[in-house]
């Protein structure tokens, strides 16, 4: 990137009527009012520096793979806000603007156009509510504003009509002024030379004002700038990141979505993707999706390279995805209410990514309508809900998980008409995104703690039969209010005894996935008391305590609690190590080595 031999504001203002200068997809609105327009030209006049533009040296064969838009010309706050898309050919190479966008068409409206915006108490759809204002200079005195030299004004035609102290000159009749001689025509046939019309302070402020003027616009090197000329896009995206940092942080999604509403045809995109985000979201008990998650599975389902690099969003590309857009969403709706279905929601799905190889899943075999609901997805639904669980638990989707997708594509291709978990599991087998388990694995699953996200996981992998049109929550089997310190020395438990109580209360041993409603009732009350009064029978109770992992001659009494834990992390761990395959090595372990006494 060079630092350029600085341009006259004419010559910029000359580029942008050839559409020699155009503005990128990335950039903003104009948004500067008035007065920030008036106090420029006062900057400029005042040789004030105005901080050096970024421009961008687009290559001829690059133009047609986005879209640039025109500098606006006549700003009017109602009907004309938005800039016209640049209908470019491909015979030369244009500049875009990446940063001074505001200053430069500041600039072009004040000098080539006009400015309209609504007046106080008048309505919208009156005609007299937006007058059209063009930029004047006073030429006869200084402004008496403080802090303000020369007096700028936007003005209607009628407003600048002349008057005591007041003689209005059009800035736009600048450029016409492309010389002194005329600059000295211009004021000899308006008389502010002749001293019997003005005063001689009048006319000698009048004839530096307007020289200085002419100066400005035509002669001095106003306009610094770099000039970007490599073709990398992603290079030019980040530095317009860079440059562009102050205020509300651009991100590379918030760029790649610009380009992305610029191309396509039939929908704004940013307008559909924050919908789209806005109600994946209220999905169940809510998630914390962003855009990202929703442009990141358009490439993936799209089948097209995964990474957000611009080179990637190009008008072929956006003209896929924006066809395709129905069937993506669809699938990405289907996929998140799986997953809300399974018990997941914003504090437990760890990784967000983890819905795009699901969707993905969904989108190729078109299940969008089956996998909820249809008995025959039943085993897929199963696969999906401990294929979740294991790449939860073991960080898959941490870090870089581009590599992971195409992968994951291949795999799903590979084995149409169902979720191929164990396709996966041997794919991964030994690599570093492995989402098998080793025996150290599970006993640090066994040592997750009451609240955590990744408690869910494993509890989820454990319960892998419940009926999920029932809200469950994780419950500590014996009470978490029975575990404070003062209760347990009441109940004579020792010194020794109560430190691994406490230690050990909030570990997975002693949790359980139970009925919302069951857990309402539970709440504060002795885990064996409970029981007795929640079940009638001897036989329901040995079947509740089976399928939580208690076997029916562990004692439930509190105070036993430390050889109720041991054993039942024992039955825990034989469980996960026979459900995720882990060669048994020790199965057995004692209450001194796990617990202590």
């Amino acid at each position: 990137m060079a630092y350029e031999i600085p341009i006259t504001i004419k010559k910029a203002i000359d580029n942008i009527k050839k559409r020699h200068y155009v503005l990128p997809s990335i950039q903003r609105e104009f948004v500067w009012n008035t007065e920030q327009i008036e106090m420029l030209f006062d900057s400029l006049m005042r040789d004030y520096p105005i901080s050096t533009f970024l421009f961008w040296k687009v290559d001829k064969g690059k133009i047609k793979d986005f879209q640039f838009y025109e500098f606006l010309k006549k700003y009017h706050e109602k009907d004309c806000r938005h800039n016209r898309k640049a209908d470019l050919s491909d015979d030369e190479d244009v500049i875009a603007l990446l940063d001074g966008q505001q200053r430069m068409t500041s600039m072009y409206v004040a000098l080539s156009g006009s400015y309209a915006e609504k007046l106080p108490y008048y309505r919208k759809n009156s005609v007299h509510a937006y007058p059209e204002k063009k930029l004047y200079l006073n030429l006869l005195k200084s402004s008496d504003e403080l802090e303000i030299e020369y007096d700028f004004k936007f003005l209607t035609e009628e407003e600048a009509q002349p008057k005591e102290d007041y003689f209005w000159f059009e800035c736009s009749k600048i450029l016409e002024i492309n010389d002194m001689g005329k600059s000295s025509m211009y004021l000899m046939k308006h008389k502010l030379m002749n001293t019997s019309v003005y005063t001689e302070q009048q006319s000698e402020y009048a004839i530096n004002t307007l020289n200085r003027f002419y100066n400005i616009v035509h002669q001095k090197g106003t306009i610094s700038y770099y000039l970007e000329e490599g073709e990398e896009l992603d290079k030019v995206l980040q530095i317009f990141i860079r440059i562009n940092s102050g205020g509300t942080k651009l991100s590379y999604s918030d760029l790649l979505l610009s380009i992305a509403t610029a191309q396509w045809k039939d929908q704004n995109a940013r307008e559909v993707v924050h919908a789209f985000v806005d109600e994946i979201n209220q999905i169940g008990d809510g998630f914390a999706f962003d855009k990202d998650i929703v442009l990141k599975s358009c490439l993936v389902l799209s089948d097209f390279d995964v990474k957000f690099k611009v080179d990637n969003f190009t008008k072929e590309n956006m003209r896929v995805i924006e066809s395709n857009w129905d069937k993506t969403s669809g699938a990405m709706r289907s996929a998140i209410e799986l997953v809300a279905k399974l018990g997941y929601n914003r504090d437990n799905l760890l990784a967000t990514n983890t819905i795009i190889p699901i969707a993905y899943f969904i989108y190729k075999n078109d299940f969008e309508m089956q996998i909820l609901h249809a008995a025959q997805r039943e085993s897929d639904r199963k696969a999906i809900k401990e294929w979740l669980a294991r790449v939860l638990l073991k960080g898959t989707f941490g870090g870089q998980p581009d590599s992971i997708y195409p992968a994951m594509r291949d795999l799903v291709k590979n084995n149409l008409g169902k979720f191929p978990l164990e396709e996966t599991i041997q794919h991964y087998k030994g690599r570093r995104k492995s989402i098998s388990f080793t025996e150290d694995d599970i006993d640090g699953l066994l040592e997750l703690q009451y609240g955590q996200a990744k408690t869910y996981c494993a509890l989820t992998l454990l319960y892998s039969s419940l009926n999920y049109n029932f809200k469950y929550h994780q419950d500590h089997i014996h009470p978490q209010s029975f575990f404070n310190k003062k209760n347990l020395k009441k109940l004579g438990i020792s010194e020794n005894q109560i430190n691994t109580f406490v230690e050990k209360f909030n570990t997975l041993p002693n949790l359980q996935l139970l009925q919302a409603t069951q857990n309402i009732e539970k709440k504060d009350k002795h885990f064996k008391d409970w029981l007795m009064r929640a079940f009638s029978s001897q036989s329901e109770r040995e079947s509740f305590l089976m399928q939580n992992y208690i076997k029916p001659d562990d004692s439930l009494l509190f105070e036993e609690f430390i050889t109720f834990i041991a054993d039942r992390r024992n039955t825990l761990k034989k469980q996960l190590m026979t459900m995720l395959n882990v060669p048994t090595i020790v199965m057995e372990t004692t209450l001194a080595e796990h617990i202590g006494t």
